[in-house]
């Protein structure tokens, strides 16, 4: 029987209703306990590792999620991390550069309602992740909800209320829980030993464009900054207001500064191409701007957290940022 390691960091699956809302309070103990056919599945022991809102989830408690698996890495054959919705995918994306080439399942799930209400699917969720984390063939960090199992970079939470919360952004999913079983759509063939790390840069920035948006916020976001994510308009590009040229002189100025900037698109689907219009393609061109194209926003940002941890210089950083990890962009 395999053993697994649930961690809890908190969320709406552990909450309780207070008279101030629901706050995180059910501890991992029991939360397993909500669900006792799991002991069918495997040998399970439980870390309470935080109990918050995951919208206080933060750069310091991934590492410390990541620290965690790293100190029982070979203690256990799966891991099971319980998480708030909210920035679940932040986190799925987060780990998936803190922990690389992982032979074993890091399973992340959380729920709409509460594992302590009897009308929850929190209790299905729960089951299904220890079903995928008990799976042979299961590796590398997902996120397993509503039977779905999705990988960590692809992840986003599309849905505030429904339990099909989540879909996996332009790539399909890995596997679906059905019967109590993995069902695999793609095989997933993990090489080597694993990698952990234990740094990430929090001074990431995005901003995100409206019609008519003031070029002087691009000064202040950037002097606090070393990572600019500009979201623009659909495939993307930055807008000249009354032959100004504002908005474009505002990056120059921030690029000559040693700021890293990265041109992304609001568009949830099929990603940003720049250079498809003129409002893009001079500017990308002349000042080598990167672009994330088919990445998820949560990728994106957890990815140059990551990469500007290690280096902040422009060449390097740009063959990091474009080099495909656990598929977060898709050439």
């Amino acid at each position: 029987m395999k053993e697994i390691l649930l961690i809890a960091t908190g969320g709406t699956i552990a909450s309780k209703p207070t008279s101030v809302g629901l706050v995180p309070s059910i501890t991992s103990e029991e939360i397993i306990e909500f669900v006792p056919k799991i002991a069918q599945l495997c040998k399970v022991s439980t870390i309470q590792l935080m109990n918050i809102d995951s919208s206080n989830m933060d750069h310091n408690g991934w590492i410390k999620i990541a620290n965690c698996i790293k100190e029982n890495y070979n203690k256990y054959d799966g891991f099971v991390i319980t998480h708030g919705t909210d920035t679940l995918a932040y986190s799925s994306s987060a780990l998936s550069y803190l922990i690389q080439n992982s032979k074993k399942p890091i399973v992340m799930t959380g729920s709409q309602k509460s594992i302590y209400l009897q009308d929850t699917d929190a209790r299905k969720n729960l089951y299904d992740s220890f079903i995928f984390a008990c799976d042979d063939n299961a590796s590398g960090v997902h996120i397993v909800f509503d039977s779905k199992v999705i990988v960590g970079t692809r992840a986003r939470k599309t849905r505030t209320h429904s339990y099909n919360a989540f879909d996996s952004i332009d790539y399909p999913v890995v596997a679906v829980i059905l019967n109590e079983k993995v069902i695999y759509y793609i095989e997933e063939k993990v090489e080597g030993d694993p990698i952990f790390y234990d740094e990430l840069n929090s001074k990431v920035s995005i901003i995100k464009l409206v019609p008519g948006i003031n070029y002087e916020i691009f000064e202040f976001v950037g002097e606090i900054s070393d990572v600019l994510i500009i979201e623009g308009f659909g495939v993307g590009g930055l807008p000249c207001y009354n032959d100004e040229n504002k908005l474009a002189k505002s990056v120059e100025k921030l690029k000559e500064n040693g700021k890293i900037i990265v041109f992304s698109t609001s568009v949830p689907h099929e990603g940003s191409n720049i250079e498809v219009y003129q409002v893009g393609n001079e500017i990308k061109n002349s000042l080598k701007l990167l672009e994330n194209y088919n990445m998820t926003m949560e990728s994106t940002v957890c990815k140059l957290m990551w990469i500007t941890s290690i280096t902040k210089d422009i060449d390097k950083v740009e063959e990091m940022f474009y080099n495909p990890i656990s598929y977060d962009i898709l050439f």
